[in-house]
């Protein structure tokens, strides 16, 4: 049996305009830097994860998302963050490859996306529906590894302005990774970041933006000197994960990127692993 190949991109902030820039990056030709750099690097793939804050509050800007990712031969799973907006997005992005929430088996591996959009609010809210909707998911496939994956940050993250924009109701979904035993990794973005722990044998994955970064321990809003970033993950047979975070290392926010010249290009065309 063979593992589960995802990779996942999150904050992407686009606009309607494709050489719109956020905190000096502009976006969209980052995105396509990062995507380009991820099929360079692992050209199989089981799907694909936009885990939030795919817009800049412009729904003009979900049209690069279907541009860059709809010809993506494998799924590509979205879920809302809180620069999102959800009826726009699942407009935008109905049909496949992209699937808005809900679940999606991989082998024997599950992918639970998980809402924690709330309206004018830069932190987030599972909410009690989506809760036990999570609750009966990993009831019913509790033969399943499950990762699950969200927005906004479940844990602290040691970063004061960070954790006051974190998940309102952190501790009620806590509770039900630590009651089921099948919950593999838990994983977001919204934090501009990179992070990795365990806590009770459960992985928690933070992945940084494919734009600006945000100083990891930071007291009060500040922005890194990190280039664009994505996460690659594989999920084994035996419910382990392994993970790398891929940084641009090579990618200078004034770079030619910044003109915007590659905003035709589709790159996203993975084959399925």
């Amino acid at each position: 049996m063979q593992s589960v190949r995802l990779i996942q991109f999150s904050d992407l902030h686009l606009f309607g305009e494709p050489s719109a820039r956020l905190r000096g990056v502009a976006c969209l030709p980052a995105l396509q830097a990062a995507v380009a750099d991820a099929q360079r690097r692992s050209h199989r793939a089981d799907g694909v994860l936009l885990t939030g804050d795919l817009v800049q509050d412009d729904p003009e800007g979900y049209r690069w998302v279907r541009q860059v990712f709809g010809a993506s031969r494998v799924p590509v799973l979205c879920l809302a963050g809180n620069h999102d907006l959800p009826d726009h997005m699942r407009a935008a992005l109905r049909g496949g490859p992209f699937k808005v929430g809900g679940h999606t088996e991989f082998g024997r591996w599950l992918v639970v996306m998980l809402d924690s959009w709330v309206a004018n609010d830069a932190a987030g809210r599972v909410g009690a529906e989506q809760l036990n909707y999570l609750r009966e998911v990993l009831r019913t496939h509790r033969s399943h590894h499950v990762l699950v994956c969200l927005h906004h940050h479940p844990i602290s993250i040691r970063s004061q302005w960070l954790d006051q924009v974190g998940l309102y109701d952190a501790d009620e979904l806590m509770t039900i990774v630590r009651e089921h035993s099948n919950v593999r990794g838990v994983l977001w973005g919204h934090v501009h970041q990179s992070l990795d722990s365990f806590i009770h044998g459960v992985r928690f994955m933070a992945t940084p933006a494919t734009c600006a970064q945000f100083v990891p321990g930071s007291v009060d809003f500040a922005i890194d000197n990190r280039p664009p970033g994505y996460r690659v993950l594989e999920l084994m047979p035996d419910g382990s994960i392994a993970t790398e975070v891929c940084w641009l290392e090579s990618y200078a926010h004034s770079n030619e990127l910044g003109t915007g010249h590659l905003a035709t290009a589709r790159v996203a065309s993975w084959q399925k692993a």
